[in-house]
């Protein structure tokens, strides 16, 4: 028998299925309420008593949580919309323990593959990456991303149309898919990279507005191999200061002679 307030936490999941996309999809704060601030978040988790170096730029995204989240959590407590409980590391063909991850990879790269972290919107040089190539795992080298899949979101993280057969994706249901995303990891070594959302409608004019996803990467997670054989460049390193244009002094002409 189906009691009252399970009636009404399924009338209500039946409302906010059918509402609130629609809502989101509208509205124009959408573009700064990003499914995967709520997600991200979420996957923040406590190593050895002490919490991941991302969790202070976690605390900032929860200002962005999606409106589609905010609302199902109270509604329901369906096990696909927590985070992901699959184990990093048991049954992928690259196997190290903690020790040798932590000796392999950069404090920010173990942070984000191991950990799950999520670094800070515009703090990888690969975000601004143009050039043809490849975009691998910072892990274990498992091709990942085409460069011709990848796209300007404005989210401030690498952002991609479609993924490699190296890219794993979450099992979760339909409807999490389409409100909260999944997580996105390396299917060689189980590494986080980041999550896809069904929001690649919101971007004509690039690859994801034919995909229909979009997969919103952490940078520090990736390694880009150029296709001209250039020099790789590592996802964790910081894009170049760039000076404001406020700040440039002015373009002055001289003066024709009379």
């Amino acid at each position: 028998d189906i009691n009252w307030h399970q009636r009404k936490a399924m009338r209500n999941l039946l409302l906010l299925i059918t509402f609130v996309p629609t809502v989101v999809a509208w509205s124009p704060l959408y573009r700064q309420l990003r499914p995967e601030s709520f997600l991200r978040a979420a996957r923040q988790t406590e190593h050895d008593g002490v919490i991941s170096s991302s969790s202070e730029s976690s605390i900032n995204r929860r200002k962005f949580v999606s409106f589609g989240a905010m609302a199902a959590l109270p509604i329901t407590s369906h096990p696909a919309i927590a985070m992901n409980n699959k184990s990093r590391s048991k049954g992928y063909a690259v196997q190290k323990t903690d020790a040798e991850w932590r000796a392999t990879l950069t404090p920010t790269q173990y942070d984000i593959l191991r950990l799950g972290g999520t670094e800070r919107p515009y703090s990888s040089i690969l975000e601004g990456e143009k050039r043809a190539g490849t975009f691998v795992c910072a892990g274990c080298g498992t091709p990942l991303f085409a460069s011709d899949q990848k796209f300007k979101s404005g989210t401030g993280w690498p952002s991609f149309a479609r993924g490699l057969d190296g890219v794993e994706v979450e099992d979760v249901s339909q409807v999490t898919a389409n409100l909260v995303g999944a997580e996105l990891r390396c299917g060689t070594c189980g590494g986080h990279l980041g999550d896809v959302f069904a929001d690649g409608f919101l971007f004509p004019g690039t690859p994801a507005f034919t995909s229909g996803k979009r997969y919103c990467i952490d940078g520090a997670a990736l390694v880009f191999e150029p296709a001209n054989g250039d020099s790789f460049v590592r996802g964790d390193l910081s894009p170049p200061k760039r000076e404001p244009d406020w700040l440039s002094p002015p373009n002055i002409s001289a003066r024709k002679a009379v």
